[in-house]
């Protein structure tokens, strides 16, 4: 009886389908396609400013990939940033300033200056960013193609810019060790 059970049991846990991750109440698909190609999950975590937490953070991959090497080796690839607070348009803008400054050199940041200007006018299109909205960064055909939720919103060409942005969160001097960890499945 106990046999049969334990059988019974298994087989149950066995059909039901992988959960999606939830990080900060804010639940994360397993996978998705970006530029016809299915990407998974590679790890999320929670971007904090003070004691604040402004957004959760995933990145996904065409596989499972534990450094920026690995990341930029292969496209597509998206960082998804799902807000958990209100922040001002300009407040991102100067963010994303900020991290690609901080996560570059300065010679990296001066080749790339022009396609950070382009993004500072994409994120003016979509103004301010609410709680629960979604900011999506997808590299694919040789471009970051800027989503809102959902919405494409704006295309960046280049390589550069992207491992530029990239390095925001998975370069040597990310803007948050504990949140690029997360994202490279730490």
């Amino acid at each position: 009886m106990i046999r049969k059970f334990v059988i019974l049991f298994a087989l149950c846990i066995a059909s039901v389908p992988a959960l999606a991750a939830e990080v900060a109440g804010v639940k994360l698909d397993d996978k998705m396609s970006v530029g016809g190609q299915e990407l998974v999950l590679n790890g999320a975590g929670i971007r904090t400013k003070a004691f604040f937490k402004v957004y959760v953070g995933s990145l996904y991959v065409p596989a499972k990939a534990t450094s920026a090497a690995a990341v930029y080796a292969k496209a597509p690839r998206r960082v998804q940033l799902n807000m958990l607070r209100d922040v001002g348009s300009d407040q991102m803008m100067e963010a994303l300033a900020d991290g690609v400054k901080q996560g570059n050199s300065a010679a990296e940041v001066a080749a790339v200056k022009a396609q950070t200007e382009q993004l500072a006018s994409v994120m003016k299109t979509i103004g301010p960013l609410k709680e629960g909205n979604v900011l999506t960064f997808d590299f694919v055909g040789d471009a970051t193609k800027v989503g809102f939720n959902g919405a494409e919103k704006g295309s960046i060409p280049g390589d550069a810019f992207n491992k530029a942005l990239m390095n925001a969160w998975l370069g040597d001097n990310p803007v948050q060790s504990d949140l690029k960890k997360a994202m490279l499945g730490g």
